[in-house]
């Protein structure tokens, strides 16, 4: 660390501390915590630990030496250190980096716009009739873009309109009306920026996965395989039992039909005998 003799020992204890913890981890992420409020973060670090992910906050220059030291001994988190913008804390943890990725995800929630920010999405406004009064707002809401009108004594806005365009700032007087309109476009949370697993590096964007949709998927994918497997007779050890199945309610079903008599069948050949015959004795009035 350059001029290492004028730096306080306090900050070496802390980039070592680090070094070791990313020299030890299985896997490593660094996480963005720009815009999360402080009680919010807070919360957030205490629910991560509690579940065996610790999230450690420190400058970027800390983590950046840290980075450099480990990386000594593990070449893989060299990468890492790109990732190092804004606001950033790094996450220690094992398990899958999917189910990694989705607690991050889980940690966002809206949030309201103040007005300068990037619209990370479309921001759509449906049509909708609103609380306001009529007044003012009417001109405010016109004058910001939103189509509004005065219906029944009601402000509405007639139809949808996309008020701001992904990657547009969004500005402090459309925020202000989203915000009566209880539209929050924006999110804050832990945000992924890179995921060391081992020697394998995962950006955000693979490991962006609903990992619940894809479970559905691999069980409608079995559902329709294992129905085209019966379909055309393919054995395997989890198709045998229903192919046997299927086999014997067809061969019962010929032997009936067939008057084949077997011990399966025997009893209800008889049966259906004796209905035929209490048929007939109805029809012709014959003793039984």
């Amino acid at each position: 660390m350059p001029g290492r003799e004028s730096v306080r020992p306090e900050k070496l204890e802390a980039v070592a501390r680090l070094q070791a913890t990313l020299e030890s981890s299985p896997v490593t992420a660094l996480v963005g915590i720009r815009g999360v409020p402080a009680s919010a973060l807070q919360r957030m670090r205490r629910e991560l630990r509690e579940r065996g992910h610790p999230i450690t906050v420190a400058t970027n220059s800390q983590l950046r030496h840290a980075l450099q030291a480990a990386s000594r001994r593990r070449p893989a988190l060299g990468p890492l250190a790109e990732s190092v913008v804004d606001q950033t804390a790094v996450l220690s943890a094992e398990g899958n980096p999917f189910s990694l990725a989705g607690e991050f995800r889980r940690t966002r929630s809206p949030t309201p716009a103040r007005g300068g920010e990037l619209a990370p999405n479309d921001i759509v406004v449906p049509a909708q009739t609103t609380s306001f009064k009529p007044g003012p707002i009417v001109g405010e809401l016109q004058h910001a873009g939103f189509p509004a009108a005065i219906e029944k004594g009601k402000v509405v806005l007639k139809k949808d309109v996309t008020i701001v365009r992904a990657g547009q700032t969004i500005s402090r007087e459309v925020a202000g009306l989203l915000t009566r309109l209880e539209i929050f476009p924006l999110e804050v949370g832990l945000e992924l920026r890179a995921l060391l697993d081992g020697e394998t590096l995962y950006s955000p964007e693979v490991l962006a996965i609903d990992l619940d949709e894809k479970r559905a998927e691999l069980a409608r994918a079995h559902q329709k395989a294992f129905a085209l497997a019966l379909e055309i007779g393919y054995a395997t050890p989890a198709t045998i039992p229903a192919l046997l199945g299927r086999g014997h309610r067809r061969a019962m079903a010929l032997s009936l039909a067939a008057g084949y008599p077997t011990k399966a069948t025997i009893a209800a050949l008889l049966a259906r005998g004796r209905r035929a015959a209490a048929a007939l004795t109805e029809i012709t009035g014959a003793p039984s």
